[in-house]
């Protein structure tokens, strides 16, 4: 806190993997006034999310597919689970948002993108959903990067099913990056990977149409728009 930090991200390590030493964490960086934000593979237990949620502001959740066998075959792991604490996370009072790596000929379908954008809309439609772009690495060299064009059709994907706001990840330069106001789509935050350029926003709302974006924000939590 001396050199300004407001919040505490427990990432890159999957943090359930750590997490008697997260939790502590998270509980001391509460009481001293920090946000404490999860980046995490959801794959967790009922009786966990909920010790954790009380300290716990933001969770940011990959959701990999919505198929069955795409976990089992990629993440070694089941689907099921992961959706039960999306759901939970969210119904408990995290701030959830949803990140799903777009994989040619794994999960990049329309139908699939579609069937993704509309479980996440059922959670509410001011939860953000990030549509990643995959780049070749370690046992998944033989697929290729996303193409930008895929990542844009995903994100008009999740618009039209509702979402309010759907970026596209890993494009520095994009203008899918940016947050919108949902109500007359001007700019409010700009960015450029993950640097902030221009922060618009007046008490957490659309400075040209006084509409309130939903979000959380080092000071509180602002209303749904």
């Amino acid at each position: 806190m001396r050199l300004g930090a407001a919040s505490i991200a427990y990432t890159f390590t999957e943090p359930t993997i750590f997490f008697e030493l997260a939790y502590k964490t998270a509980v001391r960086a509460r009481a001293r006034g920090l946000r404490n934000l999860f980046v995490t593979n959801g794959y967790i237990s009922e009786r966990v999310v909920r010790t954790l949620a009380p300290v716990l502001d933001a969770a940011n959740i990959d959701l990999k597919s919505l198929r069955e066998d795409v976990y089992r075959r990629i993440a070694r792991a089941g689907l099921q689970p992961v959706l039960d604490a999306i759901r939970l996370y969210h119904a408990l009072g995290v701030w959830v948002e949803v990140t799903t790596l777009v994989i040619p000929d794994v999960n990049d379908s329309d139908t699939e993108l579609r069937q993704i954008a509309t479980f996440v809309r059922s959670l509410g439609p001011d939860v953000p959903w990030h549509v990643s772009q995959f780049h070749p690495a370690y046992k998944m060299r033989a697929h290729p990067s996303t193409p930008v064009e895929t990542l844009r059709r995903a994100r008009a994907i999740g618009l039209d099913a509702g979402l309010r706001y759907v970026y596209e990840g890993n494009v520095p330069g994009e203008d899918g990056e940016h947050t919108e106001c949902p109500a007359c789509r001007a700019p409010v935050i700009e960015r450029f990977g993950s640097s902030i350029r221009a922060n618009h926003l007046r008490d957490g709302a659309c400075p040209a149409c006084g509409t309130t974006v939903a979000g959380l924000d080092m000071r509180g939590r602002y209303q749904p728009a």
